[in-house]
């Protein structure tokens, strides 16, 4: 069984850096798409990013696209969610997710605690 653990959220201004860190334990991650949601206050959970973990193939929502990059460290079981030019939009809490095919909330096979990312203006 997958387990994940998130780090790296907090509090930085328009404009500013974060990186979000997520430690996954019980196996490997060989075969699975790790991605990394995100939900603000009163919307609906909402894809970031995902990676392939096989070969490294990326993906990303519009919003983020050119700003984020997702990548991984297969020695460290780890993936991390660099996010740069961050916006007050930004502002949510962040989850990673494991996925076996398909990268939506419905198909996810673990997920992390959330770490919280607030973006002041």
């Amino acid at each position: 069984q997958v387990q994940l653990v998130e780090s790296g959220g907090g509090l930085v201004q328009a404009g500013g850096s974060l990186r979000l860190s997520c430690a996954g334990s019980g196996r490997t991650f060989s075969g699975y798409f790790m991605g990394w949601f995100r939900q603000a206050p009163g919307k609906e959970r909402e894809f970031v990013a995902a990676i392939r973990w096989s070969d490294g193939s990326t993906y990303y929502a519009d919003s983020v696209k050119g700003r984020f990059t997702i990548s991984r460290d297969n020695a460290k079981n780890t993936q991390y969610l660099q996010m740069n030019n961050l916006k007050p939009e930004d502002t949510a809490v962040y989850y990673c997710s494991a996925h076996l095919d398909s990268v939506l909330v419905t198909t996810a096979k673990a997920w992390g605690q959330g770490t919280q990312v607030t973006v002041s203006s």
